[in-house]
């Protein structure tokens, strides 16, 4: 299992505080089946913790996900700036996803070359 962020998520990962260790333990979330929402299209969406709260008060973000291969952070949001994202903006999402999920070993080295992605350390849970 392979887990990145976009750029973009990158950024706002960093001006919100959120670690990779939060993302790690997101996926490790997903992986056992603990998605908050299958939005179709390779997209799941979870819930992070905000630093020092729970996930209920925290953060949304939309992932391009195909278990045990591959996650990637695509976009994030705060549950108090907004409810959930507007159908144009999922079906961007959804294109997005796809292109992600079916990347393979030399397009992600490219996109990470390129700073398109970063990759997030992850590990697996003993017995998972």
């Amino acid at each position: 299992m392979r887990v990145f962020k976009t750029k973009w998520f990158a950024r706002f990962a960093r001006r919100e505080r959120i670690s990779n260790d939060s993302l790690a333990e997101a996926i490790r979330r997903a992986e056992l089946g603990l998605v908050d929402a299958s939005l179709g299209g390779a997209i799941i969406k979870l819930r992070i913790a905000r630093p020092g709260q729970g996930r209920s008060s925290g953060y949304r973000a939309l992932i391009a996900y195909r278990r045990g291969v591959i996650a990637t952070f695509l976009y994030g949001f705060a549950k108090s700036e907004r409810e959930n994202v507007e159908g144009d903006e999922l079906q961007t999402a959804r294109e997005i996803a796809r292109a992600w999920v079916e990347a393979n070993t030399d397009q992600l080295a490219e996109s990470i070359a390129q700073g398109v992605i970063q990759e997030v350390e992850y590990e697996q849970q003993e017995g998972k």
